[in-house]
């Protein structure tokens, strides 16, 4: 390696083989002020980075400008790490099988699965009458769909039941903004059919039609559910939901008895039922919404079965006649067991699979429905683990799919024997360069916080590892909408642990993984919750001598992001560093605009600013509105200029005014990723290079570079 400094011209030329790296030293781009004041139930808001926002699909070249000058700084302040980038980012890479296919699943007369192939971003879309994959032909080549897009991801893909047709739906700007197509299989031909925003699709039993739900071009909510007549232009409309907080989609029964949409609000649901043999009948309805009653519908054997939280908080099952399924109908199938949350339940021929979770731990509990054999549970082999039903399309099965793994146990997918009860695996994660599950070690410890809840958080280290508060850590959570985040593997994770830090998962309020009353307890006005439990947490792990507050990295993306925010304005001094990824920061000002995607629905979940109560608590933790001059920790924002999801301008904003306010020289880095959405990159090896970067940031934070 050769070191070439040119003092003059204020930079250094590193050369490592014949890879040259310029790392100069950048000041970071300071944004201009144009003061735009908001007045609402007696404040006086003063935002002076509003002009960074911009909705038109050519942005201002300023706005433009901006951005690229960030990601300079940014290449800037990383580009002396390069070189270990790489590294990361080959070292991940050699734990991939890139050239591997997906277990197989049957539908009709045909065994459909993917195939990727070494050296390709994308998978290809194959099926085959038999299982080993011996006679598949490709129905779909993503890499030549993808061809001259930055960004191209397939959504839905569907075929109809005689296996003559598929429709599939693409998206090529990473906006969450589908086009449905409808293939011949027959022939190979494109039918002329297109439909533009397309949130979900289901087939008709006779194939003559396609359920098309399509969201709004303007909110992106999803507001109506076509019926689409193949091979036609003709659409009619089915349903319109008008309000504001309740997205529609469109479903089947397994058992291709029944049709469903479901309108669903945050915390209320409604569903509407057709018999699938006639599908241009009469829609109806199951139980009209009101405020708190949450329920999902299915349909087997001649009954209606519902999940419902009618009278149990954490759910339960009712069935009801297909005469009339109405709630004056509804009896037991799985009475309610306040320690159980009931997720959801599957059904099969002469069987139904329960998805449930008891402490925070997730089961899948077979019914078998032909015979009197109690009810049991799939065997789990560890303490902390994740699992879950996989691809089973087919309703007249003996067996059915799941998958299993944990932070140390690699992917597996078991196919499970309705009638003997056991699992046989039948794919398990390869890791070509190696991997001894021996090394390492998983648990579930609980921290408390200042409230004396105990707040669980899953962490993974190399076995042996001394708890002496000298070990870095990467502490990463989620905390809201009550999603669960699970204990799932990761071989791109094995890059921070093998090298000496801990990852852990905080389980905070405003997730599902203690069930319900752990969501309630962390949203809308007790929202406060799942900030207090991140800073708690941390703070534990600290005093536990998990990690110290100068070895601290902190990760969280969306909602995650907006948690990021607001525990660096709550407690900058116990995190050294802050990775926050599409982070939704700018709280006041996206609930104040009835016009952005995902805004009215959100109302309740978070609150509607409109409203002065509202406004009042919200404002408390709007990350955005609570940087202050202190000193803040080193930071790298992420955002996408195509983002649908949380808007690329929230990050940017908040990065600028966060660099005004810091008191401290901690470096406030931002990033953007210029051709893709909420989820980054759509090729597999684009987006192995942003985790690469990424934990490449988090190592060299706290003293590790290489």
């Amino acid at each position: 390696m050769k070191v070439i400094v040119c003092l003059a011209l204020l930079f250094i030329v590193i050369v490592i083989g014949n890879t040259v790296i310029v790392a100069q030293d950048m000041k970071p781009p300071i944004a201009k002020k144009v003061p735009k004041v908001l007045k609402i139930h007696g404040y006086e808001i003063t935002d002076n980075y509003a002009w960074l926002r911009d909705r038109n699909e050519k942005k201002d070249p300023e706005v433009i400008k901006y951005l690229e000058d960030n990601n300079k700084y940014t290449e800037s302040f990383m580009g002396k790490h390069q070189p270990f980038v790489d590294a990361l980012y080959k070292e991940m890479l050699g734990r991939i099988k890139q050239t591997d296919q997906s277990v197989p699943y049957k539908l009709g007369d045909y065994w459909y699965f993917t195939k990727t192939e070494e050296g390709k971003q994308y998978p290809t879309y194959l099926r085959g009458k038999s299982k080993d994959g011996s006679d598949a032909v490709v129905l779909l080549d993503q890499n030549a769909m993808a061809e001259g897009h930055k960004y191209f991801a397939i959504g839905d893909f569907s075929p109809s039941d005689d296996g003559n047709f598929l429709a599939f739906a693409t998206d090529t700007t990473g906006y969450r903004q589908y086009t449905l197509q409808i293939k011949n299989l027959k022939t190979g031909e494109m039918l002329p059919d297109k439909i533009e925003r397309v949130t979900s699709v289901e087939w008709s039993n006779d194939g003559k039609y396609l359920f098309v739900s399509q969201e709004d071009a303007v909110s992106k909510r999803s507001d109506k559910v076509w019926r689409h007549t193949v091979g036609t232009d003709k659409n009619d409309l089915i349903f319109d939901e008008k309000d504001v907080l309740f997205n529609c989609g469109v479903r089947r029964s397994r058992d291709r008895k029944m049709l469903f949409i479901g309108s669903e609000a945050k915390t209320m649901n409604e569903y509407l039922y057709l018999p699938a043999d006639n599908p241009t009948g009469e829609w109806k309805t199951i139980s009209p919404r009101r405020e708190g009653h949450q329920y999902n519908a299915d349909f087997d054997n001649g009954e209606f079965y519902i999940v419902t939280n009618k009278d149990a908080e954490n759910f339960k099952v009712v069935k009801a006649p297909a005469s009339d399924p109405s709630e004056k109908n509804w009896t037991d199938f799985i009475p309610y067991n306040p320690e159980i949350k009931i997720e959801n339940i599957s059904f099969f021929k002469n069987y139904a699979v329960v998805s449930e979770v008891e402490n925070g731990l997730e089961y899948l509990r077979v019914m078998d429905r032909k015979s009197k054999r109690a009810a049991a549970r799939i065997a789990t082999p560890e303490d902390v683990y994740t699992m879950g039903l996989s691809t089973n399309p087919e309703y007249d099965t003996p067996v059915i799919r799941y998958n299993y793994s944990s932070m140390i146990t690699p992917n597996t997918t078991f196919e499970f024997d309705f009638a003997t009860r056991k699992s046989t695996p039948i794919k398990v994660q390869e890791i070509p360069s190696g991997y001894d599950k021996s090394k390492y070690e998983t648990a579930r410890v609980w921290a408390t916080a200042r409230d004396g809840v105990k707040v669980p958080i899953l962490v993974m280290m190399k076995k042996g590892t001394k708890l002496d508060g000298k070990s870095p850590m990467l502490l990463y959570a989620y905390g809201s909408y009550g999603i669960s985040m699970t204990p799932n593997f990761s071989t791109a994770r094995l890059s921070l642990v093998d090298r000496g830090m801990i990852y852990g998962i905080a389980l905070i309020r405003g997730g599902g993984e203690l069930g319900e009353k752990w969501r309630q307890a962390g949203r809308m006005f007790t929202k406060m919750n799942t900030f207090n439990d991140f800073v708690d947490s941390a703070k534990w792990l600290i005093s536990n001598k998990y990690t110290s507050a100068n070895k601290l990295v902190i990760q969280g993306g969306s909602a995650g992001g907006l948690l990021m925010g607001a525990v660096v304005n709550q407690s900058p001094e116990t995190f050294h560093a802050v990775i926050a990824q599409v982070p939704f920061v700018d709280v006041m000002n996206t609930m104040l605009d009835a016009d952005l995607p995902l805004t009215t629905e959100e109302w309740i979940e978070w609150g509607n600013p409109h409203e002065k109560k509202a406004w009042d608590y919200m404002v408390q933790y709007s990350p955005y509105d609570n940087v202050k001059k202190q000193a803040y920790p080193n930071m790298l924002i992420e955002i996408s200029l195509n983002d649908s999801q949380v808007p690329y301008w929230e990050g940017a904003k908040f990065a600028a005014k966060i660099r005004e306010m810091n008191t401290d020289n901690n470096p406030i880095l931002l990033k953007t990723n210029m051709g893709a959405g909420h989820g980054g990159s759509s090729g597999r090896y684009d987006r192995l290079k942003e985790v690469a970067f990424d934990y490449a940031y988090a190592l060299t934070q706290v003293g590790i570079e290489k």
